[in-house]
């Protein structure tokens, strides 16, 4: 299968690759660093030419709000236009579990992949979204971004994280299947509170920042329920462990 990947060399999208040419598919790592522009819509016509499927699991490099909403919108909206000119045939987007609750709580990022969603199930193209938790990788990021001084404040709610390679994993697989015209979930295979995970992270590292629980904080903005970012009881999940995760590693 003919395959083309957008957002095709950062933390997701070269494991997608990766893992579509190990099984034999014809690949494409479509991003700025190769010339392709899914925003400005640069190289996206030769890209996409005699591609049957879409991956898209580019990100917006602006964390504001309005910057995420612009990228999301232009970009969608390229990806769907191009993609029908090509004749693709299945256009796959990788979000985030819980996307339509924390967009109504006022989490502007949020918001724009809630729009990027509705814009594909509105496209009248054959699509699957793909919903996945947090990123094993990204606990680190979360931590830094809720730091003040030398202490953290996350918020006091529940997560199912997942490798990085777990998450491409299920990109990939839904990609190489049926389209669903619709939404699929996947998680990680244990529970951990947001702020337990990063204290045992920090640990890890040798780090000593304080770690604060706190009902008040947001996560990126969005206001959070203890279970908001937990994936439903029909979720496909993974087996690899946190604690697994981090000794693989180093």
């Amino acid at each position: 299968m003919n395959i083309v990947v957008i957002g095709g060399t950062g933390l997701i999208g070269a494991r997608v690759v990766q893992q579509l040419r190990m099984q034999g598919h014809q690949a494409l790592a479509a991003a700025r660093a190769t010339g392709v522009n899914s925003f400005t819509g640069e190289g996206l016509a030769d890209a996409l030419e005699g591609a049957e499927t879409l991956i898209d699991v580019s990100n917006s490099s602006y964390t504001d709000p309005a910057g995420a909403l612009e990228f999301f919108y232009g970009s969608t909206l390229n990806l769907l236009s191009y993609g029908a000119a090509a004749g693709i045939r299945h256009h796959v987007a990788l979000s985030v579990v819980g996307t339509d609750r924390l967009s109504r709580a006022e989490g502007g990022y949020f918001r724009a992949k809630e729009l990027q969603e509705q814009l594909i199930r509105d496209s009248g193209r054959e699509y699957s979204i793909v919903h996945a938790t947090q990123f094993y990788e990204f606990i680190r990021s979360i931590t830094d971004a809720a730091t003040i001084h030398d202490t953290a404040r996350l918020a006091d709610a529940l997560i199912r994280p997942m490798a990085a390679d777990d998450v491409a994993a299920a990109v990939v697989a839904t990609a190489l299947d049926a389209p669903r015209n619709g939404m699929i979930e996947f998680g990680g295979p244990e529970e951990h509170a947001i702020a337990d995970l990063a204290q045992r992270e920090l640990r890890f590292r040798h780090d000593e920042r304080e770690i604060v629980a706190d009902p008040l904080a947001t996560y990126f903005g969005a206001a959070l329920a203890p279970r908001d970012l937990l994936p439903g009881a029909h979720a496909t999940l993974s087996t690899r462990t946190f604690h697994d995760w981090q000794v693989g590693r180093g």
